[in-house]
């Protein structure tokens, strides 16, 4: 009897198990579909905290590139510097560009130009340890002629501007070549390693390029044109021996010019063996002044030099409507002596102000024309 009853009891709670565990599981259902539904409606309570995400991946592998290596022969590259290339003027769709050459060759076979522009000339350069020097060549052409741009065939009182201080910021290096008319020299300092670049970039934009040589000013050394200067105490071998580093900088100029230099331009002595040595080679000298204190128009008379001489320093005060009297000025000497030649530096000033007056020159009666066209006139 008792048997039967505990056999009849686990039957009865066999078969409430599985009803027990359903409704549990029902229950958990229940659960997860109400949170469920709470998520939808209102979200999760870490929606909008800071999530740290890292997004790795792997990188493909790179194409291999086999690296070439020229080395030039020994002694075929002069020490002229390539540096830091300038930014070339976007070309017309369809056109060309071609830059420059970078450096010179120390052996120079055939002629080398910047565009339509020479740039270096075998026949014209005396090949030296420290690089190209200008010399004239055998047939008799000298660098002045050789390098200076074509002058127009326009008649009426010429007018020749020199803008100083380029080749050492590139900005406004490439400013003056960019935007200055190509009539209008340009003087390059010979220290910055890119400056035969730079030279290249101006000859092919048509413009006569000069070489402006340190040369001692009064208050030296507060006032330091740099390594290389001419001094008035040092004797002829040492003077020429700076001047030929300078010389050897770079290619492609018609002359060259001082840079400050008041004390050296005033003593006669120091000066006349320096114009000299570049009257041999061929080679256009322009003073830029003052003119009162230079000896340069008496010694280049005597040594028969290529000589110009700035009557004005056009930005000497740095604002437009200084410079616009200056340039009003020259045009009164040209108009009365038949030429003038004035000197500026690159400031944005300058350029700009140069820039506006050059466009309304030749309908004033003026012709534009390059230092080298005006070297007859300047020696009268």
């Amino acid at each position: 009897m008792a048997a039967a009853e505990l056999t009849d009891g686990e039957d009865t709670q066999a078969r409430s198990f599985p009803r027990a565990l359903m409704l549990a599981w029902a229950a958990l259902a229940l659960v997860l579909l109400g949170a469920l539904g709470w998520t939808a409606l209102f979200g999760k309570a870490s929606d909008g905290a800071p999530v740290a995400a890292f997004d790795i991946s792997v990188p493909p592998k790179p194409a291999r590139v086999t690296a070439r290596t020229h080395h030039a022969p020994a002694g075929d590259v002069n020490k002229i510097g390539a540096g830091a290339q300038p930014t070339a003027p976007m070309p017309a769709q369809g056109q060309a560009t071609q830059l420059p050459p970078s450096r010179v060759p120390a052996n120079i076979t055939k002629p080398i130009y910047a565009g339509a522009s020479l740039l270096a000339d075998p026949d014209l350069i005396e090949t030296t340890p420290d690089g190209p020097l200008p010399r004239i060549g055998d047939d008799g052409r000298s660098p002045m002629t050789a390098y200076a741009p074509p002058v127009p065939n326009v008649q009426g009182p010429r007018i020749a501007i020199v803008v100083t201080g380029l080749g050492v910021s590139a900005k406004a290096t490439q400013a003056a070549i960019a935007n200055l008319p190509p009539a209008i020299t340009l003087a390059f300092l010979p220290y910055a390693d890119d400056v035969q670049r730079w030279v290249g970039e101006a000859r092919k934009r048509g413009h006569e390029v000069l070489l402006e040589v340190p040369m001692e000013p009064y208050d030296f050394p507060d006032s330091d044109p740099g390594p290389h200067t001419l001094r008035t105490g040092n004797d002829e071998d040492s003077n020429t021996d700076r001047l030929t580093w300078s010389l050897t900088r770079f290619t492609g100029y018609a002359g060259v010019m001082n840079l400050l230099g008041g004390r050296f331009m005033a003593d006669p002595n120091a000066l006349e063996p320096v114009m000299t040595f570049l009257a041999r080679r061929g080679l256009l000298f322009f003073d830029a002044g003052p003119a009162g204190r230079s000896a340069a128009p008496d010694v280049a008379k005597r040594v028969s030099a290529p000589y110009v001489q700035s009557a004005a320093n056009i930005d000497a005060i740095q604002t437009g409507m200084e410079i616009d009297q200056r340039l009003s000025e020259l045009e009164a000497r040209a108009r009365l002596n038949g030429s003038a030649a004035g000197t500026a530096f690159v400031y944005p000033v300058t350029i700009e102000r140069l820039s506006a007056w050059a466009q309304g020159l030749s309908g004033r009666g003026f012709v534009l024309v390059p230092a080298s066209a005006i070297v007859s006139t300047g020696n009268k």
